[in-house]
């Protein structure tokens, strides 16, 4: 298939873009590289590879790009509330109104796969899981624009959408503002995590089981399409103190300190059935400990305190 991947060179991109060079599909990357990331510099070598510098919201360019494919994945994205409460207006124009028109420009045979975000269940009911058929009620700007996106592409038809985890693990184009992430990168440099509501619970995913669930529905669309699936780890609904005991194992040092101060402002306090998406023959490889020894690892070869301290010193 040829694919045209918005965002390609993102922390989901960059791992995403690879897995369907592998498999033999022409991929199309469309990224601003805002962040000046080398992250598909492994992935030049690849003949079926194209690069484009630019903007999901250039209609010329949007239009010249969707003639050429037959799938797109529209990742790119202004990610996370603290990011999309700061830059309000260009995440609603990245995240809506480049999707709608993504949505006017393809053919009705263009399949889209689109990640969406468990986070739009919000606060969910202690002891009952969220699944497909749970009522959304998203909280942030990023939640709410997020829901929006998935109810569009779900009207539009010939799609697909993923509500994915809480992703980690490492990627070309590394975050470290993802909780496991985060907190793995505290416990290697600082050794001490204090927590703000502690106890409340959220589903994980690693980067690379996310890239593995778009190959699936793309392999199996004509079973999947037309509906929306959770993408998560079943064994891994835990509470942020829950995540810092599994840290722990690997850094026996860690130090946990509860607080009162502080607030997630997605208000994310939810467990997740992952069963649809199971029940499709999708399993996910990597465990919440593997991508934790793997993030250690990553700590250990690069030292992000000294990129972290050039740009407080350069502000």
């Amino acid at each position: 298939m040829r694919i045209l991947i918005t965002g390609g060179a993102g922390y989901l991109g960059a791992v995403i873009t690879p897995v369907f060079l592998r498999e033999g599909h022409e991929v199309t990357v469309l990224d601003t590289f805002m962040y000046n990331q080398s992250s598909l510099l492994d992935c030049c070598h690849y003949p079926q590879l194209k690069v484009i510098r630019g903007d999901t919201r250039d209609k010329n360019l949007i239009a010249q790009l969707m003639k050429e494919c037959d799938a797109v994945f529209p990742l790119a994205c202004l990610t996370g509330a603290p990011l999309c409460d700061r830059q309000p207006q260009d995440a609603e124009e990245i995240v809506v109104n480049a999707l709608k028109m993504i949505l006017g420009l393809r053919s009705k045979d263009q399949i889209i796969i689109y990640p969406t975000t468990n986070s739009g269940y919000g606060v969910g009911e202690k002891g009952k899981f969220c699944t497909e058929e749970t009522p959304l009620r998203p909280i942030s700007l990023y939640g709410r624009i997020k829901v929006q996106a998935e109810q569009m592409v779900l009207d539009a038809g010939n799609a697909v959408t993923l509500r994915l985890a809480t992703a980690f693990g490492v990627s070309p184009r590394m975050r470290l503002d993802l909780l496991v992430n985060d907190f793995t990168f505290r416990a290697v440099f600082e050794h001490r995590l204090e927590l703000f509501e502690a106890h409340f619970k959220r589903n994980f995913i690693h980067v690379r089981d996310v890239a593995k669930a778009f190959l699936h529905m793309v392999n199996n669309f004509d079973k999947v399409k037309d509906q929306t699936y959770n993408v998560g780890l079943s064994d891994a609904n835990l509470s942020k103190l829950e995540l810092c005991q599994e840290i722990k194992k690997f850094i026996p040092d860690l130090e946990i300190i509860e607080s009162n101060q502080g607030e997630d402002p997605d208000k994310r306090d939810y467990i997740v059935s992952n069963e649809k998406i199971e029940s499709t023959g999708y399993k996910p490889d990597v465990s919440l400990s593997d991508g934790i020894q793997e993030l250690i690892k990553c700590f250990r070869v690069i030292d992000y305190r000294k990129s972290i301290e050039s740009r407080l010193t350069n502000v």
